[in-house]
């Protein structure tokens, strides 16, 4: 059993693994920033006087 090569392939492992997390992590804040600006350029598009008045036709 080659200890050394073991040693750096977990450590390789690791390292993967951490950059996949910050990386997943990082795409979640970016989507959740999206999301929200999302949300405000739809309520900014609605007129605020939209649903105030109703005509009723009989």
């Amino acid at each position: 059993m080659d200890i050394p090569a073991l040693s750096m392939a977990m450590s390789m492992d690791r390292l993967h693994m951490e950059v996949s997390v910050a990386v997943a992590s990082k795409v979640m804040d970016t989507m959740e920033t999206t999301g929200e600006e999302l949300a405000e350029m739809l309520a900014a598009s609605i007129p605020s006087d939209l649903g105030q008045n109703i005509d009723v036709l009989v």
